[in-house]
């Protein structure tokens, strides 16, 4: 059974309370706060992992997420009704490490809540293995190897590898990855993102044609397709 504290930050009491049986089931101590105010004063007990719906009736959860990325980097996971690029990338951009649509799937949910844990335990290693092992990121020294051979990859690179592997399977669009690795001019940035990927892909793939990490969605973005091991 686990351990992990959880904090849902939701107004909404039948979604509260479903996301909170879920997580329960699987073991969690959970605690709820309707307003952005309770989150706060709640906040300040540990916690592993934070839900935090986006439309509070008192404080809007852009605001609570800043307001904790000021002293912490629990990981946040952003629950809203808003499905806009814009709006994803936002809350990516001020410190949320996930992003979820409602409606949703409470199984998908304590899904990615148990993928954020795993990343964050103590203890847990900091290399990323897929496909037994072909491929391995080292999250601390920043080095990738591909069948135990070192892949020099520029900084960027390894930012916007990491990012996607971090996900798999999530669709990332240019405009997110561009937030992920940031400082460009974002003038043009479909051809600078599109430009690293193809060097990623030369760096990392047997095939370029037939990539096993890095897929293009076609009208949507990028996705990492890698087995983790």
């Amino acid at each position: 059974m686990s351990n992990e504290k959880i904090l849902i930050v939701e107004d909404e009491k039948k979604i509260a309370d479903i996301v909170k049986s879920y997580l329960k089931r699987d073991g969690f101590n959970v605690n709820i706060a309707e307003t952005g105010e309770q989150a706060l004063k709640l906040i300040k007990n540990k916690y592993d992992l934070i839900i935090l719906d986006l439309k509070l009736p008192d404080i809007d959860g852009e605001t609570i997420c800043s307001t904790i990325r000021e002293f912490s980097d629990v990981p946040i996971i952003m629950l809203t009704a808003k499905s806009s690029e814009e709006e994803r990338v936002k809350g990516l951009g001020i410190g949320a490490d996930d992003y979820v649509v409602k409606p949703f799937s409470p199984r998908e949910l304590v899904a990615r809540v148990k993928a954020h844990l795993r990343r964050t335990k103590k203890g847990e290693k900091k290399v990323l293995s897929f496909n037994k092992g072909a491929l391995k990121i080292d999250t601390l020294s920043m080095e990738v190897t591909k069948r135990e051979t070192v892949i020099p990859l520029t900084i960027t690179e390894f930012k916007i590898l990491l990012g996607l592997a971090e996900r798999p399977h999530v669709i990332f669009s240019r405009l997110q990855l561009v937030n992920m690795v940031q400082g460009y001019d974002f003038e043009g940035y479909d051809r600078v993102i599109d430009a690293h990927i193809k060097n990623i892909r030369h760096k990392i793939e047997d095939d370029t044609q037939k990539p096993m990490f890095i897929k293009t969605v076609y009208g949507a973005g990028y996705k990492f397709i890698g087995v983790p091991d």
